[in-house]
């Protein structure tokens, strides 16, 4: 698949990105968090929309899982407001760049995508990282498999963040 770039878009258009786990309570609304968090940090905030949704629709409108919450706060990040979504028909128009964080949800998003846009979803630590692996589900363990999952996704989102902050900073002619 080709790496998208935000480069490519309207100058006017606003780059989106999209975290998706099973049932946004766990790794996705985390993954949400740590990437707004590097943006502030690479003087990128309010410039990229960031959203996280799940592939299933058990959740919907729950509050992260306490675990996640927890982790982020313990690393300065309050996704306590986030609520839980499925993934939506008009996200895959809506998104530059959808982030699966396993294997199985890529495969799912894939499966529901119009044709034309299967080249914007990506397996998160794949793209990020350059390692074809998933970002284990820490749902059925205890608040170290969240510290974990935590160090992966804030690895692989300052690395995005990063990247993203080049080509949003190039002159534009």
């Amino acid at each position: 698949m080709a790496n998208p770039s935000v480069t490519d878009r309207a100058e006017t258009t606003q780059p989106a990105v999209l975290f998706v786990c099973m049932g946004n309570i766990c790794r996705s609304p985390l993954a949400e968090g740590v990437f707004r968090h590097a943006l502030a940090e690479a003087g990128l905030a309010g410039l990229v929309t960031v959203d996280s949704a799940g592939t299933g629709d058990w959740h919907q409108g729950d509050a992260p899982d306490p675990r996640s919450i927890k982790t982020a706060g313990r690393h300065g990040i309050d996704i306590s407001a986030q609520r839980a979504r499925q993934v939506a028909q008009e996200d895959f128009d809506r998104f530059d760049m959808i982030f699966a964080m396993d294997r199985s949800n890529e495969a799912t998003l894939l499966a529901r995508a119009p044709a034309t846009r299967r080249d914007r979803i990506f397996l998160f630590l794949d793209h990020t990282l350059g390692t074809r692996a998933d970002v284990p589900d820490p749902y059925y363990g205890g608040a170290d498999g969240f510290e974990s999952v935590y160090q992966l996704l804030r690895e692989g989102c300052q690395a995005l963040a990063s990247r993203l902050c080049g080509e949003l900073r190039q002159p534009r002619g």
